[in-house]
């Protein structure tokens, strides 16, 4: 609730245990890193701001280049590593 919701969207998967609900907010990175011991095992969140992308895990954050996917390799395998689906660790983003 402190972050200021710009967008919500809920994917229309039809079970609801399957819908994805991705929200995007307006924080600065220091907020952003506030949120990682309270991201549950097997979930990440990511913020960028043009081409950098912050990538948090419960456990480690990652910093990388959206237009450059040879700097995704290390969040990637941590994602792996936590059992994430690796068609998960897309890092969209929408602008």
């Amino acid at each position: 609730n402190q972050y200021r919701v710009v967008n919500v969207k809920i994917t229309s998967a039809e079970n609801p245990t399957e819908r994805w609900h991705l929200y995007t907010v307006s924080c600065d990175q220091e907020d952003a890193l506030k949120i990682q011991s309270h991201l549950k095992p097997k979930f990440y969140a990511h913020f960028w701001k043009g081409d950098d992308v912050l990538v948090i895990f419960k456990d480690k954050h990652f910093w990388m280049s959206h237009f450059d996917e040879k700097t995704w390799g290390p969040a990637i395998e941590h994602g792996l590593a936590q059992g994430i689906p690796k068609e998960q660790l897309d890092f969209l983003l929408d602008e």
